[in-house]
């Protein structure tokens, strides 16, 4: 390993790599903030670019600096603006933007600033230490084991419920795992409920439907209820960019808990950012204090470091099974994968051995990576701020300028914008009947990728076998179970506690 490190530091450390890894940072940040634009798009777009560079370990340092600061930058509009462009910044909207409409912008970029460094830190730390250990670790997981952690999501959502909203959360779920069927099924690769609409045959574009349950409803919201305080009366401060010692102390634990967390769950392959960061805000949420529980999607500094630091660490994650297995542990690390066969290497085990120069150049690339991107960001955060001082007026149109593009461009369909207009209307009027939206969300994104996985058990194991047959999935099931019935349990004996009370008095 020592070996490895020090061929790694002098590969990373030329002048060429260091220009490579501030140049992919740059462009990840920028593009990262665009909704709608996310790492996959622009590695996509650099790939050519990336080949013509010849040096593989250039080339994958150039890309591998985008791939981390677009998801560093990912969370700049989600805060601001409220449109998360890319699916692992969803969970960073839930308390940042409310930071945000209170005049903390400032203070909730820091945080995330600051939680992304660290998660990525920590996760490049990890990813030296334990690669080898953890692509055997990876390979244990099957289909069946990726279909009970999908249910480990889903149980979770109860977090993303405000209080007494958890029957409306469910329904929201379910509403969204329904969502999830339209378009070719796992099973059969045949259209279902397209309604003969050709557009619809791959089903609804993530892009499109996270503009419209987030980007669209808040452009209607500024619209449709005048009392909404005006974005510019946070210009003041703007410039506070400080966090107190007993904010510090909270995020503190926070970040180290779910850089690990999310770490671990970025390994599997296929798992990805996205869980990380619902899982780590769940996971967060359902372990606070009852009165610190109230406060998660009102702006609580803990629920924007959770899926911040957690999001990040999967991502450096996701390059144990690309590297060691030649497993893409995602979409963006599937295009990576592309680009390395492209460059003429072949990741694996043997990769370590053969060519050391790439793998560990890669890994202290992020430590760089991670100090040049909290190096640019910090200083600028208090000019991307300056966003939400823009009056009502121009705010409005900036929203939907944006929205519109992000959907269009996701798809480069013109039915997106259609989609993205009917599915706005019936957000806002879900938001006007107090229906949590992140849910439905959720249970789109984790609904295609459990029936995938729930299909190909059922295959592989004639019927629901599986469940028994493999005692990590049925692990993974009575943990899901568990995370369902114990907040239920805890709620059920404060109402028995607040009762006794009542009657003592």
């Amino acid at each position: 390993m020592l070996e490895g490190i020090l061929i790694g530091l002098s590969t990373a450390f030329s002048v060429t790599n260091l220009l490579m890894v501030i140049g992919g940072c740059l462009i990840g940040t920028f593009i990262g903030m665009l909704p709608g634009l996310g790492p996959m798009s622009i590695i996509a777009i650099m790939i050519p670019v990336a080949i013509s560079i010849g040096d593989p370990s250039t080339a994958l340092i150039l890309l591998a600096g985008v791939y981390y600061g677009a998801i560093f930058g990912g969370s700049t509009s989600s805060i601001l603006i409220n449109a998360p462009g890319v699916a692992s910044t969803v969970a960073t909207s839930f308390d940042g933007y409310p930071l945000a409409r209170q005049g903390k912008a400032g203070k909730a970029l820091t945080v995330a600033a600051i939680a992304s460094f660290c998660g990525g830190t920590i996760g490049a730390i990890l990813l030296m230490i334990f690669a080898p250990a953890l692509a055997s670790v990876a390979l244990l997981f099957h289909s069946a084991e990726y279909f009970a952690l999908m249910v480990v999501g889903l149980s979770a959502i109860a977090a993303f419920a405000g209080t007494g909203q958890v029957a409306k959360a469910m329904l929201m779920t379910v509403l969204g795992l329904i969502m999830a069927t339209v378009g070719e099924g796992a099973l059969f690769n045949l259209p279902r409920f397209t309604m003969g609409i050709l557009d619809l045959q791959s089903g609804f574009g993530f892009i499109t439907l996270a503009m419209a349950m987030f980007a669209l409803p808040e452009a209607m919201y500024l619209v449709l209820d005048p009392s909404r305080s005006n974005s510019g009366d946070a210009s003041s401060e703007i410039k506070d960019l400080r966090i107190t010692r007993d904010e510090a102390r909270q995020i503190a634990p926070v970040i180290g808990r779910q850089s690990i967390q999310g770490f671990l769950i970025g390994v599997l392959p296929g798992a990805g950012a996205t869980i990380a960061s619902f899982l780590g805000y769940a996971v967060e949420r359902n372990i606070a204090p009852k009165e610190e529980q109230d406060q998660f999607g009102k702006g609580s500094v803990k629920g924007l470091a959770a899926p911040e630091s957690a999001n990040n660490a999967a991502c450096t994650g996701s390059f144990v099974p690309l590297l060691t297995l030649g497993i893409p542990g995602s979409g963006t690390t599937a295009i990576l994968l592309g680009a390395l066969i492209a460059l003429n290497v072949s990741p694996g085990p043997r990769l370590m051995v053969d060519q050391p120069e790439i793998f560990w150049a890669v890994i202290i690339s992020m430590y760089i990576g991670n100090v040049i991107l909290l190096i640019l960001n910090l200083p600028l955060i208090p000019y991307i701020a300056k966003v939400l001082a823009v009056p009502r007026n121009y705010l409005i149109p900036f929203i939907l300028f944006f929205t519109m593009m992000g959907a269009y461009i996701g798809q480069n369909n013109a039915t997106e914008l259609l989609l993205l207009v009917g599915f706005g209307v019936c957000a806002t009027i879900l938001r006007f009947a107090d229906y949590p939206l992140a849910p439905l969300l959720i249970g789109f994104i984790l609904g295609s990728m459990l029936e995938d996985n729930f299909s190909r058990s059922m295959q592989l194991y004639d019927g629901i076998g599986f469940i028994w047959e493999r005692p990590m999935a049925m692990g993974l099931l009575v943990l899901a179970a568990l995370l369902v019935i114990l907040p239920s349990y805890r709620a059920r004996r404060a109402r028995l506690r607040a009762a006794g009370v009542a009657d003592g008095d």
